[in-house]
């Protein structure tokens, strides 16, 4: 009997750790294009943005998340221009998207071919650099020193430190950094899950649910099986 109630702890507790891990990466960054505004160097868009992706089955509540950005060496949320919170009770639908951009275009590039859900004040690099998604603020803290359990993902571009496994290409004003399969993609490996597109095409909570993601289960090395069976 002892042997058996192990049995069913170790079950209990894979579920729970499956649903716990599931919930943690259910949403993602994917894509972030850090090039808009330039005057000289011909930019596809004249803002930054950063899109996010609900990749489960659930609505989500991401109320009181934090994208934050960070130079390639540089601390997530440096200050707090480079901090985007999203306002109590914003919830990102299954398989679906939120899109947060610049909020003052520059003059340089063309406008975005569909209207942001939100704005933010955050004017990454066009290059080299990294943004997160995390659960709670974290404020002008180096990589590594995030607080416990606020991390919910991150992608460091060319040569933007603090990545999964290894950070994706350089980016430019003309390309952006994008998560293959419409953001259902996620192998913890920012170089394999990520592509450096030319004119990267965003969007927003309006735009349709990835099919994709609705006919099959997240793909993830760590926790995919887990996760493929709980969903």
């Amino acid at each position: 009997m002892k042997k058996l109630a192990t049995i069913f702890g170790l079950t209990a507790v894979l579920a729970i750790a499956a649903t716990s891990a599931f919930a943690a990466n259910q949403v993602r960054i994917s894509q972030v294009y850090g090039g808009g505004g330039s005057a000289s160097a011909g930019p596809t868009y004249n803002v930054d943005y950063v899109e996010i992706f609900n990749s489960g089955a659930t609505p989500v509540n991401v109320g009181g998340w934090t994208i934050e950005y960070g130079s390639a060496t540089g601390s997530w949320g440096s200050s707090a221009s480079n901090i985007f919170t999203f306002p109590a009770n914003t919830f990102i639908q299954p398989c679906k998207y939120l899109l947060v951009a610049s909020s003052v275009p520059s003059a340089g590039g063309g406008t975005l071919p569909l209207t942001p859900d939100f704005t933010f004040t955050i004017a990454a690099s066009a290059t080299n650099g990294k943004v997160a998604l995390f659960n709670a603020v974290n404020t002008n803290l180096a990589c590594g020193l995030e607080l416990p359990g606020t991390l919910v993902d991150k992608v460091s571009f060319g040569s933007g430190n603090c990545s999964e496994v290894a950070a994706t290409g350089v980016l430019s004003t003309t390309t952006g950094a994008v998560r293959n399969n419409g953001g259902v993609t996620d192998t913890d490996n920012n170089s394999l899950d990520f592509t450096v597109t030319t004119a990267p095409v965003p969007h927003n909570a309006a735009s349709p649910a990835n099919t994709a993601c609705l006919a099959t289960p997240t793909v993830n090395k760590t926790w995919g099986s887990l996760k493929s069976i709980y969903r």
